[in-house]
């Protein structure tokens, strides 16, 4: 009976320690993934960080990217841990988890808290910026972040395309109706006529639409983040198994 015990003990542990592994390992594909999205954040949709007052849309890309790179770093001390059965370094594991888990929750709260912020920021500022920075000396960064929402979301204006009728270009040009770029197919002055078929006029402002991409943005992390804590509970159930099977 008591060799039996015996042999029982380390297959416990072995099949521990694999599962650790494992875990680990999709651990490390998660932070992979969640660096890729704050990358992804940053260079693809950073156009817009000059409509916006705040630097919280830029500053949750590098909070992404950062926390991806700890992801990553404590999936790695994991995996060393695990393989070389180290006590200390499962402790130092282990503890890691639970600041990742403990910072994810404190995120989460700020992002909702901040998000309520940058809604109503983002409806004071985004027609006083398309009328008064659009195509103004100094201001290309927002010249250029209102084209690219224009085409992008197929909208024009802040609210609508009446919007336009107040800004500082459109008055000075004395030409155009809308910008080009709120055409259905952009072409050098096809602003000049405003009719449905020919611009975004029906399909509504860009704040509305910008507001859905944020929102949606903020569940796809919400997802991945539910993802990573469950797999971090998993881990430090794990975790603290493997090491009361190691001091044993």
């Amino acid at each position: 009976m008591e060799a039996r015990t015996e042999k029982k003990k380390p297959c416990g542990t072995i099949c521990l320690k694999y599962l650790l592994f494992l875990f680990n390992i999709l651990f490390w594909l998660a932070g992979g993934t969640v660096l890729a999205v704050g990358v992804w954040t940053l260079m693809e949709k950073s156009d817009y960080i000059s409509l916006l007052n705040s630097g919280f849309y830029s500053a949750s890309a590098y909070i992404l990217i950062f926390a991806g790179l700890i992801v990553i770093v404590t999936g790695i001390i994991g995996c060393c841990a695990t393989l070389r059965e180290i006590k200390s370094l499962l402790i130092v594991y282990l503890v890691l988890l639970l600041c990742i888990f403990l910072l994810e929750i404190t995120a989460g709260v700020l992002a909702y808290i901040n998000y309520q912020q940058l809604d109503e920021e983002l409806r004071l500022n985004l027609t006083k910026n398309m009328q008064q920075k659009y195509k103004q000396l100094g201001e290309e960064s927002v010249t250029d972040a209102v084209d690219k929402l224009h085409q992008e979301f197929k909208c024009c204006g802040s609210n609508s395309s009446s919007d336009w009728r107040d800004s500082v270009w459109i008055q000075a040009e004395n030409k155009r109706l809308v910008p080009d770029s709120c055409c259905k197919t952009p072409t050098d002055f096809c602003g000049l006529r405003d009719h449905p078929s020919n611009i975004y006029k029906v399909e509504g402002g860009c704040i509305m639409k910008l507001e859905e991409f944020i929102l949606s943005q903020l569940y796809i992390l919400g997802a991945v983040g539910i993802g990573i804590a469950f797999l971090q509970l998993v881990g430090m159930m794990f975790t603290c198994c493997l090491y009361r099977n190691l001091k044993e």
